[in-house]
């Protein structure tokens, strides 16, 4: 292929992920999946190598690249079927994290899969939104390991069942496990024009120098990297079970135009669920690097092929069943991404910004006949040329908000305030971005449950930045932890203060200029 028709292959790829992202959007119930955009599509080859992603979720999608081979070579697929997992430690995230997987066949010979992953609130935990103060994997719901969803093109209703059964709203759920499997029939026909097109040979061989291209570009980017080795260290808040500043340490070596991630010296999986399995820590190192790489360069597995990473069995980050891990995909990957930049800043003082929020703040609650699941936005972290940005999210997660229409109509609560955290990102030369405040009014009894992060250590600022403020959690004014589980009556009132983003560079003042 010339550069224009590889140009064309990828665009091609990269296509049919956004078709199945918009079936998938569009036929689904839950507002976490149709408004929130918590969902993921991806393509794989017959190995189960990356081949194109769109620019939905990072913790959804790196982890799947670093899964996805060992899910596929354990079962025998067959054509017209569709596997359906949510095991964090066969290939998962966390049991939130339903992924569907469906096989591509063409003259009779397996050639590629299409995937994708969605976020239930309902997974059948036993609190609502599925996002429990847990100690144990079994506590967060259902356990899916790899089964096939669908038989010979036909919906096996005894597995749907199964996990219908099980959850408070099992015709949400029904419609949600519609929608995914609408976006892989999506995808399955767009892939097989494809091939079709190209043929079989001549599909793999596109494949080949696409990942050939996009192992280049990254090897190019870690060539601007000086050589050594960089260490920073930081620490969770919390497990939510009395344990208290939890370490990730990492030693970044970069050797030419590869790098080794080692973290070695991170805490020891811990009693709460901040723990996760090695895949999700994958998805923040890879995603990382993946900024510092040209726009142009493509989502697939050659792009990440000058990567490898090592975590201790049994450390935070490396997990051993049945450590809970809830909150592992979202607050602790988002502390990797902060730990991986820390170490970078020292080899690319130029190139990377403080940190940001550091937690995706979330908020689980419902009551009777009802599940809600939310992720709030904070401060980014300023660069070396610019500010950050004011509440948004940040880094592992890029979903939306869930419009306020749509939150109080579906649910007994009332936004009774939404707005911009003024003054809470970090001072200096680039300033911090503001996080955001966002207050409910519960008009019925419900249970909450909050697991968010940077309440008690604020986001760092760069080059004399100063940090961003902390977080804040009350209820009825009074101070509530981190990560917590409440119940609450009609009247009573949630605020939720994200944290801001750290400053780069001293004020003028500070600097005498």
């Amino acid at each position: 292929m010339d550069v224009i028709e590889l140009g064309i292959f990828a665009s091609r790829l990269s296509a049919v992920c956004d078709e199945m992202g918009a079936v998938l959007q569009r036929s689904a119930i839950s507002p976490n999946i149709r408004e929130r955009l918590d969902f993921s599509c991806a393509v794989f080859d017959a190995a189960g190598e990356l081949c194109a992603q769109a620019a939905h979720i990072p913790v959804h999608l790196g982890s799947m690249a670093h899964a996805m081979a060992g899910i596929v070579a354990g079962i025998d697929w067959q054509e017209g079927d569709m596997i359906v997992l949510n095991d964090p430690y066969l290939g998962g995230t966390h049991l939130p994290d339903v992924t569907v997987i469906a096989p591509l066949f063409h003259a009779g010979r397996l050639q590629a899969f299409v995937a994708n992953r969605a976020h239930h609130a309902d997974i059948g935990a036993a609190t609502p939104g599925s996002m429990p103060l847990s100690r144990t994997l079994e506590e967060e719901g259902i356990i899916i390991p790899p089964a096939r969803l669908v038989h010979r093109g036909r919906p096996d209703e005894a597995v749907l069942e199964n996990i219908l059964s099980r959850l408070r709203s099992g015709e949400t759920g029904r419609g949600d496990f519609a929608a995914q499997i609408s976006a892989n029939r999506a995808g399955l026909a767009r892939l097989r024009e494809l091939v079709s097109f190209h043929g079989p040979a001549g599909f793999a061989r596109a494949l080949a120098e696409l990942n050939a291209y996009g192992e280049r570009l990254a090897r190019s980017t870690l060539d601007a990297i000086p050589d050594g080795e960089y260490r920073f260290r930081d620490v969770m808040d919390d497990d939510g079970l009395g344990h208290q500043d939890i370490p990730i340490e990492l030693t970044l070596g970069v050797e030419g135009h590869t790098v080794h991630a080692d973290f070695t010296g991170t805490a020891g999986q811990v009693e709460g669920n901040i723990n996760c399995p090695l895949s999700v820590a994958a998805a923040a190192v890879y995603y990382v690097f993946r900024c510092l790489m040209p726009k142009n360069t493509p989502a697939c597995a050659g792009s990440f092929r000058p990567i490898s990473l090592h975590a201790p069995e049994g450390c935070l980050l490396n997990a051993r069943r049945p450590a809970a891990v809830a909150a592992g995909n979202v607050e602790t990957s988002s502390r990797v991404v902060d730990v991986v930049m820390g170490a970078l800043a020292q080899a690319l003082p130029e190139a990377i910004p403080a940190a940001s929020q550091g937690t995706m703040n979330n908020l689980a609650m419902g009551g009777d006949g009802w599940d809600y699941y939310e992720t709030l936005g904070g401060g980014m972290g300023a660069g070396p040329l610019h500010d950050g940005l004011s509440a948004v999210q940040t880094h592992m997660t890029n979903t939306l908000n869930t419009p306020i229409e749509v939150l109080e109509s579906t649910c007994p609560v009332t936004v009774t305030r939404y707005a911009v955290r003024t003054g809470s990102g970090g001072a200096g030369r680039h300033r911090g971005g503001d996080g955001l405040i966002r207050e409910f009014r519960f008009r019925a009894p419900a249970t909450v449950t909050l697991l968010t992060e940077r309440r008690r250590h604020a986001p760092w600022g760069l080059a004399g930045g100063q940090p961003g403020v902390a977080g804040i959690n009350r209820l009825d004014g009074a101070m509530l932890p981190g990560k917590t589980c409440f119940d609450v009556q009609a009247g009573n009132v949630l605020t939720i203060e994200t944290p801001g983003g750290g400053a780069h560079g001293r004020n003028a003042e500070e600097t005498g200029k």
